[in-house]
């Protein structure tokens, strides 16, 4: 097993339907545990359709399983995707939304 592989993650959405993503970084707080994702493509259509977005969700336990789910508070989101983009700007060129629309 290469220890030093990419951790590659499979989640299965509402339709049951499996998504594989690399996990890039994981942060704990005192109340609750997040991590950050980018989709693994498995062809060159999939590849073509990115959008090239970090995903950050929200892990909990639930029923002995980690289940990951959005972060339906803005300024929680904000929060944590903040300290994601620091902690990840060496290996990624992270885009600021609203610099683009004032440019």
């Amino acid at each position: 097993m290469d220890d030093y592989g990419p951790d590659i993650v499979t989640v299965i959405d509402e339709d049951g339907v499996e998504h594989e993503f690399e996990v890039l970084d994981r942060i704990e707080t005192d109340d609750s545990k997040y991590v950050a994702m980018i989709p693994v493509f498995s062809g060159e259509e999939e590849l073509l359709d990115d959008s090239g977005e970090l995903i950050i969700l929200r892990a909990i336990e639930e029923n002995d399983e980690t289940v990951l789910e959005p972060i339906e508070d803005e300024d929680e989101f904000n929060e944590i995707g903040q300290i994601f983009e620091e902690r990840l700007s060496e290996m990624f060129d992270f885009e600021n939304d609203e610099e683009d629309e004032e440019a």
